[in-house]
């Protein structure tokens, strides 16, 4: 489960990044804070 969580966080913050290099400013903010808080959050809130 922990690797599942990291893996998708890894997923949104590089979406996040990405989004924020098109110009989508406030998604990639968004993606990025969603991704940090399922990665680290996610799997301490998990486990």
């Amino acid at each position: 489960m922990a690797t599942l969580l990291w893996i998708l966080a890894a997923v949104l913050v590089v979406s996040g990044v990405f989004a924020i290099v098109r110009k989508q400013l406030l998604w990639g903010i968004v993606l990025i804070i969603v991704g940090l808080a399922v990665g680290p959050g996610g799997v301490s809130l998990f486990t």
